[in-house]
């Protein structure tokens, strides 16, 4: 098979992988991997599995507006009533101007104009009240909507402050924000649009219905066998449309991740020449939404023209019944206008009811995707994390520490080590040993399988993971900064802090020298990325940022990795003074920055193999030795 048919065969497969992900069936690695790259992209969704209960979440989510709904409901009823009343009442000018021509025929009389001027003003004043109550009901419903959506989308924002870090690591950004943006949009277009048009369309029906009856019993029952066909065409087509509705959503979300990725990515994508691949694959995506898109549009452009054809049809039959129940003297001209007028009108809110449930289709699916979302499971505390871990000394041990992203891939197997107050402890090994997942479990991104973590001779766990993460302070290999200033990027670390103080952390972490040769200098403007300063120069505002938190207990993970020799000779210094008197958990590949580090600990497939001082560890020739002779072979 050629790479190309791989390539296919791994694109086609991606939903039913996806799938497998969402019910914890697929394989633990791939989550963790899932979104990481500029070419991971995965089906995000999936058809809605329960309408019902997508449209019963998104009314209950509404509940807080129930009297406001209400009072729309009200409005839109007065507002129906009015225009429903305005052809019967149209219908008594055209009888009389009738009446007035016979009578003038016949020489018995004439038209009689101020009675027919009276009915027109009164219809005149009936539309005119309609119209208005329309307007303020549209103005409540709309007001009420983007209330709903600002208090969602306020909503989701929270949710994703309080999620585990192990979903970011599974899920794509842009699925997330797909779910902010896209799916919150079409769920409040859809709210805005439905409910006023499905209101407004029940009231109207059941008003008219109401005064056909008043007129004339049979051609009522002869209208109203339009709408078993109506209910039945439109079933019809919402069955089939759905799913198209759905995939359109799914194939939004895969593109919002590729786009997200790609961008994000870009450099890697141009270094490696993998823009047409990417187009590709975009151009496959893309396909998709297309097909499901214009699917979708087209069925639902489908419903208005086919409720107009058996709307039509009962409108020549009533109008056939009304010309013959004239002939008899049964009812009068004007109640034959008013009646086919009728006929006509209930046509529009039966066309509007399968347009909505169009718009409803569009919803549920949007709806379920956010609602999924909202409906994660969260980072919580267990039951009676409320210990005060007041000021601490920084003592740390691990005790027969077993812990797998996935639970039958272990990735820490039996970890135990014991660490004393003020040390500087320095985890090595080779890639996959499990250095970063210990520094994971000890901040409580995620928590133990077996085993436990204590600080100070308390479980980790019996603290809530914001007093415990209060205690640290982090420096990363990926560095992140974000929009803003380079003072305001520092102050991330302690926002009360001085300006002062600010330059003083700067000044530790050997960056405020290349800081004031910057334009602004520390009121220079970083961009969304922070690519307008080098790579070096990020990882040394990240070491400020953890100088200025001035916690007790410090993790340095691959801090240096990112800066020259000669740089990272002086952040070693400044290192040495942040962690003098901190428990400092240091990860290095760079075994020459941790020669004078309290404790080493030598991690390999999850365990610790080996445990010394710099020297002890050499001296012993083990895998230690090994791993620092490695980095010296060609000198």
């Amino acid at each position: 098979m050629s790479k190309e048919e791989l390539r296919k065969k791994e694109y086609e497969d991606r939903p039913k992988e996806a799938e497998k992900e969402q019910t914890g069936q697929g394989d633990g690695s791939r989550q963790r991997r899932r979104g990481r790259g500029p070419s991971s992209i995965l089906a995000p969704g999936e058809k809605p599995k329960n309408f019902r209960k997508a449209v019963m979440d998104t009314l209950s989510y509404m509940g807080g507006y129930k009297i406001a709904i209400i009072f729309v409901i009200l409005i839109s009823a007065v507002a129906t009533i009015f225009e429903t009343v305005g052809p019967k009442v149209m219908g008594r000018a055209t009888t009389l101007l009738a009446q007035g021509v016979m009578n003038k025929i016949h020489g018995t009389g004439g038209i009689d104009f101020d009675a027919v001027a009276k009915v027109l003003m009164l219809t005149l004043a009936l539309y005119f009240i309609g119209a208005f109550a329309q307007y303020i009901q549209a103005l409540i419903m709309t007001n009420i909507t983007q209330k709903i959506v600002y208090k969602m989308r306020r909503d989701i924002s929270e949710k994703i402050n309080r999620m585990p870090i192990g979903y970011f690591e599974r899920v794509q950004t842009g699925e997330i924000l797909s779910r902010i943006t896209n799916d919150v949009d079409t769920l409040g277009q859809s709210l805005s649009q439905s409910i006023s048009n499905f209101i407004w369309a029940i009231i109207s029906m059941t008003g008219i219905v109401v005064v056909m009856l008043t007129i004339n019993v049979t051609m009522t029952l002869i209208a109203l066998l339009v709408i078993p066909f109506s209910a039945l065409v439109m079933g019809l087509l919402i069955k089939v449309s759905q799913k198209h509705f759905a995939a359109q959503q799914k194939y939004l979300g895969i593109i919002d991740g590729q786009v997200e990725e790609t961008f994000s990515g870009h450099l890697v994508v141009k270094a490696f020449n993998r823009e047409e691949a990417m187009i590709e694959e975009f151009d496959r995506s893309n396909e998709k939404l297309y097909e499901s898109a214009w699917k979708s549009q087209f069925l639902s452009g489908l419903m208005r023209p086919l409720m107009r054809i058996v709307s039509n049809l009962g409108y020549a039959a009533v109008a056939v019944a009304g010309g013959v129940f004239c002939v008899r003297g049964a009812i009068g001209v004007g109640d034959i206008q008013a009646f086919v007028q009728y006929v006509k009108n209930i046509g529009q809110p039966i066309q509007d009811i399968a347009q909505i449930m169009n718009q409803v289709q569009s919803m549920a699916a949007a709806a379920e995707r956010v609602f999924e979302f909202l409906n994660e499971e969260e980072e919580v505390d267990a039951h009676g994390a409320d210990t005060e871990m007041g000021e601490i000394k920084g003592e740390v041990e691990f005790i027969h520490v077993r812990f797998g992203y996935s639970k039958d891939q272990p990735v820490i197997k039996n970890f135990s080590a014991k660490v004393e107050p003020g040390q500087k402890i320095a985890i090595v090994g080779p890639t996959g040993a499990g250095k970063t997942t210990m520094v994971k479990l000890l901040m409580r991104f995620y928590d133990v399988d077996s085993g436990s973590i204590r600080i100070d001779g308390q479980d980790i766990r019996s603290f809530t993971r914001k007093e415990l993460r209060d205690n640290f302070a982090m420096v990363l290999q990926d560095t992140w900064l974000f929009n803003g200033t380079i003072k305001e990027n520092i102050l991330y670390g302690r926002e009360d802090a001085t300006d002062e103080e600010v330059i003083a952390a700067a000044k530790a972490a050997k960056a405020d020298h290349f800081i004031k040769t910057l334009p602004g200098g520390y009121d220079m403007m970083l961009n969304e990325d922070a690519t307008n300063i080098s790579e070096g120069q990020r990882q040394l505002l990240t070491i400020a940022r953890a100088v200025l938190a001035d916690k007790r207990l410090l993790i340095l993970d691959e801090a240096t990795s990112s800066v020259d020799t000669r740089t990272e000779e002086e952040i070693q210094k400044a290192m040495d003074a942040l962690t003098e008197d901190r428990t400092s958990f240091i990860i290095a590949h760079r075994l020459s920055t941790i020669r004078n580090a309290d404790l080493i600990l030598v991690m390999d497939h999850g365990d610790i193999v080996e445990q010394g001082t710099h020297e002890e560890l050499l001296a012993r020739g083990g895998a230690y030795t090994e791993l620092y002779n490695s980095q010296f072979e060609e000198v």
